[in-house]
C-alpha cells in the first residue's frame, strides 16, 4: 500500500502552473493531466465529486449552499459531513485506511482519524474570534502551539492571503509526519484571492502563485516516499459585470423582502421566485410550478444570463437533484451573479456591509475588497473595530461595499472551462496512471488505484 498526499490548490491552471517550479516538479517524474470539473465549477461541489465520484445529481451537494425548503432558509458554507451522499473515498479504502482531513469542505462529522477545519469562536457577545475545530480535539491545542492560532481573517475577507494558506500547509505537514495517515488531504486556497479581486491576467496574480508554491515547498519536502497529487476545482477567468437577478425577479414582483428597523431582508417564505446567486451560476427556487416558464422566460430575459436551465437542461447537466432550484442560470462568460435584492442601499441589511458568509442568501465576493467608494474610510472603520475587539467590545466589520464592490470583480468561476488553459488540472508523481485527461468523477478511483486499494474495494 502507498501512502498519499492530496493537495486541492484552488484555481490552479496551466497558466498558473508556469510560475510554480515546485509544483511542476511533482509531474516532472509522473504526468500532468487535464481534469475536467463539473457543473456548478465550485469548491464544495468539486471536492465532493473528488471524494464520492459522482456528481452533484448523486452526492447533493449543488453548490456552496441552496435553499433548505424544509427549513425556509438558504444557508451557505455548511460543515456537517452527513450533507454529502454517497460512498466517500475512505469507506471505499476500507477497513484500517487513515485519513487526515485538513481544511476540505464538509470536513465535520466525517469518518476520518484527523481533522482540522475553520471554526471561529461565536462569543455570547457577538464578537467573532479566529479559531479552528479539530478531531481529536487535543489536536487543537498541539496544533496551536505549534502554528499559533489559525489566521481567520486570512482565509476570506479583505485580509485574504498567504498567512491562512501557510498554516494549512504547515498543519498538513505536521499531521503527516507526526501521524503519518495512508491519505493525507490539503485545501490550500490562495489563488482564489487576487483571481477573484482582479482577474487572471493581472501581474499580481502571477505573483500569488510563485508565493504559494514557495509555502508548499517544505510540505512537498516532508512528503518523503508517499506519492504526490495535485488538482484544483476550477480555474478562474475574467469578468467585467455583476448581474443582479434577484432584483430583476423584484421588480417583477416575484421576489417579496421583509422589513425591520428600515432593513430590507429576502422572505423566501412568501416570494414566488428568487434566486441563490453562486458565482456564475445561479439556482431560481419557484414556488409554484405553473410559474416555471414565465420565471424562465424573464430570467432568460436579463442581461448577462447566457442559459436557463429548466428540467431537462439540469439531467442533461448531472444537476437535477431535489436541492437544485426548478430553474439554474448559468451567466455570459464576462458575468457573475450577485445576491442582491434591494433596491435602495439605504434598505439594504447591516450584514450586506460585513464579512458574514453564513447569513448571505448568495455568494459575495466584493467581501474580498475595502469598499472601493471611500477604502480609506473602510479601512479606518476596520481599525476602529480591530480596538474595541482588543478591548473585549463589541464590533462591526463594516468595510464590504455594495454596487461598488460588485463591480470591482475582476474574476469569477463556475461554468465549465472553454480554454484548457484556464481548466483545472492535476499532476501525479505516479507515471503509473498517466494519461492525458482525468475527469473529476475518476478521481476518487485514481486516488484508490494509486494508494493500493482498488483491489479491497473490488473485493
Amino acid at each position: 500500500m502507498t501512502k498519499l498526499l492530496v493537495l486541492d490548490v484552488v484555481g490552479l491552471t496551466p497558466r498558473l502552473l508556469a510560475h510554480m517550479p515546485r509544483l511542476r516538479a511533482v509531474a516532472a517524474g509522473g504526468f500532468q493531466a487535464e481534469l475536467g470539473t463539473v457543473l456548478p465549477a465550485v469548491t464544495c461541489s468539486v471536492q465532493s465529486t473528488f471524494l464520492t465520484g459522482l456528481p452533484p445529481s448523486g452526492h447533493g451537494i449543488v453548490g456552496n449552499g441552496w435553499y433548505f425548503r424544509d427549513l425556509g432558509e438558504v444557508l451557505l458554507w455548511r460543515q456537517h459531513n452527513a450533507l454529502v451522499g454517497g460512498e466517500k473515498l475512505w469507506q471505499a479504502a476500507g477497513p484500517g485506511y487513515t485519513v487526515a482531513n485538513v481544511c476540505w469542505w464538509y470536513a465535520m462529522g466525517a469518518d476520518v482519524g484527523w481533522t482540522v477545519t475553520p471554526r471561529p469562536i461565536y462569543r455570547a457577545d457577538g464578537r467573532k474570534d479566529p479559531d479552528c475545530y479539530t478531531d481529536p480535539p487535543e489536536l487543537h491545542d498541539e496544533l496551536t502551539a505549534e502554528l499559533g492560532t489559525f489566521p481567520l481573517f486570512s482565509y476570506w475577507g479583505p485580509g485574504a492571503g498567504l498567512p491562512s494558506s501557510r498554516w494549512i500547509a504547515d498543519a498538513a505537514r505536521h499531521i503527516m509526519t507526526t501521524r503519518d495517515p495512508d491519505l493525507t488531504l490539503a485545501y490550500l486556497p490562495h489563488l482564489d484571492y487576487d483571481l477573484q479581486r482582479y482577474g487572471p491576467g493581472d501581474p499580481r496574480c502571477a505573483a500569488a502563485a510563485a508565493e504559494l508554491d514557495g509555502v508548499l515547498a517544505p510540505l512537498l519536502d516532508a512528503a518523503g516516499d508517499r506519492t504526490v497529487v495535485v488538482l484544483s476545482e476550477y480555474g478562474i477567468t475574467d469578468v467585467s459585470h455583476p448581474v443582479d437577478v434577484n432584483r430583476a425577479l423584484r421588480a417583477e414582483g416575484l421576489l417579496r423582502v421583509h422589513t425591520q428597523d428600515g432593513m430590507e431582508y429576502l422572505d423566501p417564505w412568501t416570494s414566488r421566485a428568487f434566486a441563490v446567486a453562486d458565482h456564475q451560476i445561479a439556482h431560481v427556487y419557484v414556488r409554484d410550478p405553473a410559474d416555471v416558464p414565465a420565471v424562465a422566460k424573464l430570467c432568460g430575459s436579463i442581461g448577462g444570463v447566457a442559459t436557463v436551465l429548466d428540467a431537462g437542461g439540469k439531467a442533461a447537466h448531472d444537476l437535477d437533484h431535489p436541492r437544485s432550484g426548478e430553474l439554474v442560470l448559468l451567466a455570459e462568460r464576462d458575468a457573475w451573479f450577485t445576491y442582491y435584492y434591494w433596491l435602495d442601499d439605504a434598505r439594504a441589511p447591516d450584514f450586506a456591509r460585513l464579512v458574514e458568509i453564513h447569513r448571505k442568501p448568495g455568494y459575495d465576493p466584493a467581501e474580498l475588497f475595502f469598499d472601493p467608494a471611500a477604502p480609506a474610510a473602510a479601512k479606518r472603520r476596520a481599525g476602529v473595530a480591530l480596538l474595541r475587539k482588543k478591548l473585549g467590545l463589541r464590533y462591526l466589520m463594516n468595510v464590504v461595499g455594495l454596487d461598488a464592490g460588485a463591480a470591482a470583480v475582476r474574476g469569477s468561476h463556475g461554468l465549465l472551462p472553454a480554454d484548457a488553459a484556464d481548466a483545472p488540472v492535476l499532476l501525479c508523481s505516479d507515471p503509473a496512471e498517466a494519461r492525458e485527461r482525468y475527469e473529476a468523477t475518476q478521481v476518487k478511483d485514481l486516488l484508490l488505484r494509486l494508494g493500493g486499494r482498488a483491489a479491497e474495494r473490488a473485493s
